[in-house]
């Protein structure tokens, strides 16, 4: 398993881990959780206390955000705009993941109806749940964590999972993400 440690070369994606394993510690069925991306100097400064939790090498912190009200994730990212201070934000959310041929099968009622299309993922027999994890910079910087999670088929008990790192896994969300850092 990836290192939750910032690589020098890619700090967005160390950032991005940081976050999965935060929201991992919870467990899953959670709702989607937002994060602000802070320098840790400058949060240092407003909040010196916080000095034997942060980790001072780590450039950046991420914070986590009150929760986002329930209802269209893409009406609520749209309504959000973050201080200067803020250089970047990351989103947690779990998702259904089907392979390539289901989705093809899926899109005539992706078309039509986006709630039909979210009940048959979510009943569909061969979806793999996951866990998605989106951050981005305002410099550009950008990364996707997900950790699919591992039902194991005979005894329906959590099995070991896996991590994919790619930034390419949501655009759209990388996109929505982006907007909000530029007024």
């Amino acid at each position: 398993m990836p290192s939750s440690e910032p690589s020098a070369a890619h700090p967005v994606a160390g950032l991005a881990r940081e976050v999965e394993e935060f929201v991992a510690a919870g467990g899953w069925d959670q709702p989607p959780q937002l994060f602000a991306l802070v320098p840790t100097a400058a949060l240092l400064d407003e909040q010196p206390e916080l000095a034997g939790q942060l980790d001072r090498a780590n450039p950046l912190t991420p914070v986590a955000q009150d929760a986002l009200p329930d209802g269209d994730l893409g009406e609520s990212l749209g309504r959000i705009a973050w201080p200067e201070i803020v250089v970047g934000c990351a989103l947690a959310q779990e998702i259904i993941v089907l392979p390539p041929d289901v989705e093809a099968e899926l899109e005539g009622v992706a078309e039509a109806d986006g709630d039909r299309l979210r009940r048959a993922a979510a009943d569909h027999p061969r979806r793999t749940e996951a866990r998605l994890v989106a951050a981005v910079l305002r410099d550009g910087g950008q990364a996707c964590v997900m950790r699919l999670r591992g039902i194991c088929a005979e005894s329906g008990e959590e099995a070991v999972d896996e991590l994919v790192e790619s930034p390419d896994l949501a655009p759209n969300l990388i996109e929505a993400l982006t907007t909000t850092l530029h007024p």
